[in-house]
């Protein structure tokens, strides 16, 4: 176990130090900031007294050089715009992209698990067969297109939701969250139905694959020859045997949820990473964009490694014990 994690953190270590020169060469090699920071009427003095402010007059590895020692200290650099600390604004919007991430996979799993198990359990029934083409739609519709559905119909016409921001929240440890207000859930509702349309329709997929299979297992036959009930053959033999991918699956699609969050935001003006994210592209505020998107890396890594100790938890076919050999 400890091998394994010591070995896991060092190829974490590596795969963020290869993102940072990727990212940082891909961000700073496109546009200009000085354009969009200043007047078109700014002087050349006055250009290249903002150039050397910002250090933007440097070569590009002398850049990087004052980036990764700034990093190594916890400074990611500060805004272009803002004047502030590029991490400590992420930060502030941190926790509502990941509150938005957690409800929409809570409701994937919710909706999804039970709604794949009928399909699977049923799949020439009408209901089964309903569910596996509501599933196809929703791979094909394009998130975008459903938020201004949504927008239109269950805030313009029928007036029940809000269409943007994120209403009341409550701080819980200092950390605003709107789950624990009405008014929060009222705004959180509809970008986190959106948000997780595409993961329901994965889990339904998953889920019915999978109970499909293991209906033709022996074990699922054996439980059925001695008698046990229909409820505990499906709770205990199929459920338990197909949950240990859709961990998995739903583990990694969580980071992609917050990594991908980016349009549910923007169409919904809901106050997190990924409006950020687009405000700074937008703005060439590359410090923001930069530790954005490895604080995205830092984020994926993390969950893979959480997945890889779940996942050995749940399958007792896999010891984490098995890879320090």
């Amino acid at each position: 176990m400890a091998v394994f994690l010591f070995r896991r953190c060092l190829q974490s270590l590596l795969v963020i130090a290869l993102m940072s020169v990727l990212v940082f060469v891909g961000v700073y090699a496109i546009g200009n900031p000085i354009d969009i920071l200043l007047s078109p009427q700014a002087d050349a003095e006055e250009v290249q007294r903002v150039t050397a402010a910002l250090g933007l007059d440097q070569p590009l590895a002398v850049q990087y050089g004052h980036f990764v020692a700034r990093a190594l200290s916890g400074n990611l650099g500060n805004s272009f715009v803002h004047n502030t600390p590029a991490a400590s604004l992420i930060l502030e919007r941190m926790p509502a992209t990941l509150e938005l991430a957690v409800v929409a996979m809570a409701m994937a799993v919710v909706i999804g698990i039970p709604l794949g198990l009928w399909a699977g359990l049923r799949p020439d029934s009408v209901a089964g067969r309903t569910i596996l083409t509501g599933s196809i739609v929703g791979f094909s519709l394009p998130t975008f297109w459903v938020g201004l559905m949504l927008i239109m119909v269950l805030s313009v016409q029928l007036g029940w939701l809000p269409s943007n921001g994120r209403g009341q929240t409550v701080e819980v440890l200092g950390i605003p969250l709107s789950i624990f207000t009405l008014d929060g859930w009222k705004h959180l509702l509809m970008p986190a139905l959106n948000l997780a349309l595409f993961k329901v329709s994965l889990v339904i997929r998953l889920t019915r694959a999978g109970a499909r299979e293991a209906l033709l297992q022996d074990y699922v036959k054996f439980a059925r020859a001695k008698g046990l009930s229909p409820f505990r053959v499906v709770g205990v033999h199929v459920l338990k045997n197909i949950m240990i991918p859709i961990i998995t699956v739903v583990g990694l699609e969580f980071g992609s949820v917050i990594a991908f969050a980016v349009v549910t935001e923007s169409v919904f003006s809901w106050p997190g990473m990924g409006k950020l994210l687009i405000e700074s592209i937008n703005l060439l505020d590359r410090p923001v964009v930069v530790a954005y998107l490895l604080v995205i890396v830092s984020l994926f890594i993390f969950i893979n490694l959480a997945v890889d100790i779940v996942y050995s938890l749940v399958d007792p076919r896999v010891r984490l014990a098995d890879a320090d050999a």
